[in-house]
């Protein structure tokens, strides 16, 4: 989304930290999916159960297909790190004692059982940022910028950026990882 922020690291300490309710569980993991994976909001909530778990644990490389990513383009896969494994070994435990689950199981279930919406998803994420105080244009879409960015961050390379978040073009991927006053304050002090 077009003038959304990615987080820094002590907000996304706060937001983690704000759910509450009987879905905390779920909105949660969400949240921590998201900035862990960068992955669109779309491909988050189309997932199924079976697309994060196998034998009996989360899968180490999350391979979204054909029809999961934007423009239907390319299948991607997106090694996951432990802090995804573990929020999703935790909502698959919720999801087991709540709902019960099979392959077809929403990841990321509504009231009903059926998929949340991204309406739904937006409203999450906003009341979590505002009980966690942020300000600023922070949306569903500041989880996939907050990751790009510390990808690139970790890495200096644009091109690994560009895979993990599933980019046509090096140039998309330079919008996402915007120059911040972190990068400027450090470069200044490193002079």
């Amino acid at each position: 989304m077009k003038g959304s922020r990615p987080l820094q690291e002590e907000e996304i300490q706060k937001v983690s930290q704000a759910f509450n309710g009987k879905y905390e569980v779920r909105d949660r993991c969400l949240f921590i999916i998201g900035i862990k994976t960068g992955m669109r909001i779309s491909e988050l909530l189309s997932l199924n159960v079976s697309d994060v778990w196998e034998k009996g644990r989360p899968v180490d490389i999350l391979n979204l297909r054909k029809q999961q990513v934007k423009g239907k383009k390319e299948a991607r896969a997106i090694p996951l790190n432990q802090a995804a494994k573990d929020a999703i070994q935790e909502l698959v435990e919720w999801l087991s004692y709540h709902y019960g689950i099979t392959k077809d199981t929403p990841l990321f279930p509504s009231q009903k059982g059926d998929r949340i919406t991204r309406i739904q998803a937006h409203r999450i994420l906003k009341r979590a940022y505002s009980a966690a105080g942020l300000t600023g244009k922070v949306t569903t879409h500041s989880l996939r910028k907050s990751f790009g960015t510390k990808v690139y961050t970790v890495t200096k390379d644009i091109m690994v950026a560009k895979e993990l978040l599933g980019h046509k073009s090096v140039a998309t991927t330079q919008k996402y990882i915007g120059v911040g006053m972190d990068a400027l304050r450090a470069a200044v002090d490193a002079i």
